[in-house]
């Protein structure tokens, strides 16, 4: 049986230049809003608290917050 990724949430493992997919899917949740991000678009994340951010506004926030 195909099991697609779509409408799956990954896993990730967030590094300095990019991340690694630990469980597959085709995107994760905004650590701050929930918000969805399309692996393809995720362009934020934190690497010490493995969170990823919906947007740069989102990301500052959550770090200055």
């Amino acid at each position: 049986m195909l099991v697609s990724n779509s409408n799956r949430t990954a896993r990730l493992h967030y590094m300095a230049n990019g991340f690694r997919v630990i469980a597959p899917g085709d995107h994760v949740l905004c650590a701050v809003t929930g918000a969805r991000i399309p692996l393809d678009a995720l362009r934020y994340w934190n690497v010490a608290r493995q969170e990823a951010y919906a947007s740069a506004q989102v990301a500052l926030d959550a770090m200055t917050g």
